[in-house]
């Protein structure tokens, strides 16, 4: 069980890991060892997470959620297999915390009677410019 918050464990069976070839330089290493991890996540089939849990990480991984529900992270930002299986699951671990935090409610607010003598002052300000400009000099 991978502890993520109070309350959320996600069960290592729900997590699939596997090991491909990283892209970019690395020159021989990068062409023969498979290094870079590929985690996949059944975000939409989980036991583990709560429905309002499930819905904010599809929102918060947007293009890395497949149609089918499934969270697919790739990492191969080090050369060893064991650092980059570690920050895949960093990462994971990061995006269901970030989901696990229900979103603050807003809390609707009114300009102050100052901001809006402001607001109309500044108006009255830029419409007096215009009509000088224009020629009427009836505002003087």
């Amino acid at each position: 069980m991978l502890r993520i918050a109070p309350g959320i464990a996600l069960a290592e069976d729900e997590i699939a890991l596997s090991f491909i070839r990283a892209s970019g330089p690395g020159g021989q290493n990068v062409n023969k060892v498979a290094t870079a991890v590929q985690l996949r996540f059944d975000v939409a089939r989980s036991r583990s997470l709560p429905l309002a849990v499930r819905e904010r990480l599809t929102r918060l991984a947007g293009r890395r959620v497949s149609s089918d529900g499934v969270l697919v992270l790739t990492a191969q930002r080090f050369r060893s297999q064991d650092q980059n299986r570690r920050d895949a699951l960093d990462r994971l671990i990061a995006l269901v915390r970030a989901a696990a935090q229900p979103p603050k409610a807003r809390k609707p607010t009114r300009p102050t009677r100052a901001s809006r003598q402001r607001r109309l002052e500044a108006k009255r300000r830029r419409g007096d410019v215009k009509r000088y400009r224009s020629g009427r000099l009836d505002f003087i």
